[in-house]
């Protein structure tokens, strides 16, 4: 099978950037806002009445309207992530996120109006199916209503959230747009966009070569350190002041309501991983071994162990494409079927040229009942696992797409369930299908090293964060002192295991710069770890079917982070041996790798 790897957007918007259907979706939308404002404005529910049909019917449109501006939300970012030269397609982006902000305006009053209905009001309400569906969100408008200022107070600060907050993640996008970094191999000098250094760090198999570029990307980054700095302290700075006016006593207050997760749970996670890092720096000293090295720099931990005659093994992307939908048959024939209709219908971009952005995301099209994937593909198994990453959050997607889009608003946490249960499962397919011993030590460094990302380099972008936002309160933080605070999270994350860190990762990484949610590195260290446990289950269980999976995932934005892992798993997240027994999974892949490697040190 031949699969295209540029995505299909002429189907959801003809004409690219340029779409004259675009525009005129732009329009309807602001008249179907308009005609929204006009509609809330009308309903005063008074404490007598019991007849909500004006509140269904906002309701209705409400979900037309958020599906509308997903769809072209999509659509344009995706445009301009493809290509970041593309302006129209930046303009385009901009002009979505000003109807987000005039709709997000209108469901302040329209929550508090919810918020307004008498306990008896509400009560009857939920007899009826149509309301009933949505008990969870319902209740949860109700309960966040207590944190709430005026409607007038939260209508300015969404307006001032455009140029303020979301104006600085947008600065942070152009300065990344903007890096250039030139790399002299064999007399030529070659521009590398962030993306594609990334790719060629990743992917260089020398330690002594690996240093230099990682100075280079130090170096490269630096010259615009002041910059970036700026843009923090603005996103910082805008959530803190947005904090105080709310009177909310801690920051983490607002990431752990978005995540539906108490902060003991949290602690508890942190505080069970830290328990476990010994057995890392067991496989730090071995790995340093089989690469030649005294120990290990930044780049080394994620660096390939090729022993023997092995070489790391190089995917086409249709070989990428068939051995992810083979895999994922053996845990869920629909995650297979989802997937190759991914392929087959290119809602994926994966050509590996210049002018993209880094990274990759899966973002969701609404009204196609579709996603669309970003990522750039250069053939590793590395790469292989992000593709299978981002349809994992596309088949989460695609399982509640038939749900009230109010039980479709899963936090940022259980999304990375499905994203890393998939990845999961593909990485393990790759170890039980290696041709050879060398091959499968390669593999299971492979997988480790995910684990060290999310049990270490996580762990240190959250302990930066939490001293950023300490220290942020008291003033503004410069360039330098965010470099000291970076590289001190990573010597205590990694618990001073390696000889070099990456101290402008700070402003590398994306992740400190989206303004959508705040925190959101913890979610993912969450989401692997809950997934490990979903994963042990269906190994262990032979009862546990696909639909008991799909069942979970569908109950993701229905129920906190709490009762979804009491309801499907019968666990209790605030207890450490649900996070014990997922942590000697990587126990058993140390052990392992230990073992197939004694002989070649």
């Amino acid at each position: 099978m031949n699969y295209k790897d540029n995505w299909d957007m002429e189907s959801v918007f003809p004409g690219g950037s340029e779409s004259s259907a675009f525009q005129n979706r732009l329009v309807e939308v602001s008249d179907s806002i308009r005609e929204f404002s006009e509609k809330l404005e009308e309903w005063n529910s008074d404490e007598s009445s019991n007849d909500f049909t004006p509140l269904k019917s906002l309701l209705e449109q409400y979900e037309k309207i958020s599906n509308a501006l997903g769809e072209m939300g999509s659509f344009s970012n995706g445009l301009a992530s493809a290509n970041i030269t593309d302006q129209k397609a930046l303009k385009n982006t901009n002009a979505v996120a000003n109807l987000r902000k005039d709709f997000s305006s209108e469901i302040i009053i329209l929550n508090k109006k919810i918020s307004a209905l008498t306990e008896d009001q509400f009560n009857t309400l939920l007899e009826d199916d149509f309301f009933n569906a949505m008990r969870f969100p319902l209740k949860e408008i109700r309960k966040n209503e207590a944190d709430l200022l005026s409607t007038e107070e939260e209508t300015i600060i969404n307006s001032l959230s455009l140029d303020g907050l979301h104006g600085w993640g947008n600065m942070y996008n152009q300065l990344v747009a903007s890096i250039q970094i030139p790399v002299t191999e064999d007399g030529e000098t070659k521009y590398y966009s962030a993306g594609q250094f990334e790719n060629k760090m990743g992917s260089e198999e020398n330690p002594e070569k690996r240093e230099e570029l990682l100075k280079i990307w130090e170096e490269e980054w630096n010259k615009k350190a002041d910059l970036f700095a700026t843009t923090l302290n603005h996103l910082s700075g805008f959530r803190l002041n947005n904090y105080e006016l709310h009177d909310y006593k801690d920051y983490m207050k607002v990431p752990l309501d978005y995540n539906r997760m108490e902060e003991e749970t949290l602690d508890t996670m942190w505080n069970t991983i830290a328990k476990n890092k010994s057995p890392l720096k067991k496989y730090f000293e071995r790995k340093a071994q089989l690469l030649g090295v005294e120990q290990l720099g930044w780049l080394d931990v994620h660096a390939s162990v090729d022993v023997g005659d092995y070489k790391n093994k190089k995917y086409t992307y249709d070989e990428a494409a068939e051995f992810i939908i083979d895999n994922f048959k053996s845990f869920s024939p629909k995650m297979a079927e989802m997937s190759r209709r991914a392929f087959e219908e290119q809602w994926i971009e994966a050509e590996d040229r210049p002018g993209k952005r880094p990274g990759g995301y899966c973002s969701n099209l609404p009204e196609s009942k579709q996603s669309r994937i970003f990522m750039t593909f250069a053939g590793s198994t590395g790469n292989v696992s992000t593709l299978a990453h981002e349809l994992g959050h596309a088949f989460h997607s695609y399982v509640m797409r038939d749900l009230p889009l109010l039980n479709q608003r899963y936090a940022m946490n259980v999304a990375e369930t499905a994203s890393t249960f998939a990845e999961l499962v593909v990485s393990n397919a790759t170890i039980e299908n290696a041709a050879s011993e060398a091959e499968k030590i390669n593999l299971i460094d492979e997988k480790i090293s995910r684990s060290v990302a999310f049990m270490m380099n996580i762990h240190a972008r959250y302990i930066f964060e939490r001293n950023l936002y300490d220290e942020r309160q008291k003033g503004t933080l410069d360039s330098n002192r965010l470099k000291e605070l970076m590289k001190d999270a990573q010597e205590e994350a990694y618990e001073d295991a390696l000889k070099s860190y990456h101290p402008m990762f700070w402003a590398t990484k994306l992740h400190f710069h989206i303004t959508g949610v705040p925190f959101y590195n913890f979610p993912y260290t969450f989401g692997y770890f809950f997934s490990l446990g979903i994963y042990n289950r269906f190994l262990e269980d032979e009862n546990v079917t696909e639909d008991d999976y799909i069942a979970l995932l569908r109950d993701t934005a229905s129920m906190t982070t709490e009762e979804l892992a009491e309801k499907h798993l019968n666990v209790d997240l605030r207890k450490p041996d649900f996070w014990q027994e997922a942590l000697e999974s990587v126990h058993k892949d140390i052990e392992e790798f230990l073992e197939l490697t004694e002989s070649y040190v």
